[in-house]
């Protein structure tokens, strides 16, 4: 079960990212599904997993809904408020780099009696699937742990939202190098995977490093993979096309060399493609690449 924010994106195609007192005329403009949760729970339903989302939609985002359900993602836990929806403003420059301005919007209207009654349709053995653009973070972690639930969080964008003591109950954390720098205060990847270690003993840690690869450690033992070297057009999804594939792949009993090789071949193809959800691809797609990461960079 995902439990995250689903937005209305609005992304604009630009020559160069808008400086302080610029106007700048845009190539293009779309509006698509968004959010780091719609995001994951695509991916992860593309990895072949049963998804459940849960969140909050306004009612301007029947939409989102209906999307979610074409992609065969359960729908039982969105629920519709008063709160308009999430949305993001998006930039994508000419090398596929992307910055976005981001608006809570209903995904910041969560409350303790809606955490209980999702989580009360999930039990010890089913996994829940966190990120860090909702309210409420620290009780969701919470009752979920209390309840046997295993927990793994991509906790973007990084704040303060999420309490040190609530990351540890965590059984993976998944992060980029540069909010594992907020969160350590260091910038070496393996210095960061040992600060991390020793604040997080029991949590498994999957640091992602964009085009070096990613290093991953579990159990004292770690874990490599290089990139694959494509033509990236836009990299909006790579992120959460990457933590989905590797979640599904360890919920289909791949171990984690699998699991990194998949991750790190459908992210490849995503950002290959324009766009957020549309961009993830789908597991045959992924199986049928022959893609081969190259060496980690450190």
């Amino acid at each position: 079960m995902n439990f995250g924010s689903v937005n209305i994106d609005f992304t604009y195609r630009v020559p160069h990212f808008v400086r302080p007192g610029e106007t700048l005329a845009a190539c293009s403009v779309t509006r698509n599904a968004g959010g780091k949760g719609f995001n994951q729970s695509v991916a992860l339903a593309k990895a072949g997993c049963d998804v459940y989302h849960a969140g909050h939609i306004g009612t301007d985002g029947q939409f989102l809904k209906v999307l979610c359900e074409s992609y065969g993602i359960h729908t039982d836990y969105l629920a519709e408020v008063e709160t308009p929806t999430g949305n993001a403003i998006i930039q994508v420059d000419d090398n596929g780099a992307n910055c976005i301005i981001l608006f809570g919007g209903a995904n910041q209207a969560m409350d303790t009696e809606f955490i209980r009654q999702v989580l009360s349709g999930f039990e010890k053995g089913d996994m829940l699937v966190l990120q860090n653009e909702i309210n409420c973070m620290n009780e969701i972690i919470t009752m979920a742990h209390e309840a046997g639930i295993a927990i793994a969080i991509n906790p973007a964008p990084m704040n303060d939202a999420i309490a040190h003591e609530k990351l540890a109950l965590c059984n993976w954390l998944i992060l980029n190098e540069t909010e594992a720098e907020e969160l350590t205060g260091v910038s070496e990847p393996y210095a960061q995977l040992g600060a991390l270690g020793k604040d997080y003993p029991n949590t498994a840690v999957l640091l992602t490093l964009g085009v070096r690869g990613c290093i991953c450690r579990k159990d004292g033992k770690t874990y490599t993979m290089g990139s694959c070297k494509v033509n990236a057009v836009d990299t909006t999804a790579a992120g959460d096309t990457f933590a989905g594939f590797f979640l599904g792949s360890l919920s289909r009993g791949k171990d984690i060399d699998a699991a990194l090789l998949t991750a790190t071949r459908a992210s490849a193809l995503a950002v290959q493609k324009h766009g957020a959800a549309q961009s993830v691809p789908t597991l045959e797609e992924v199986e049928a690449c022959a893609l081969m990461p190259g060496e980690v960079q450190l």
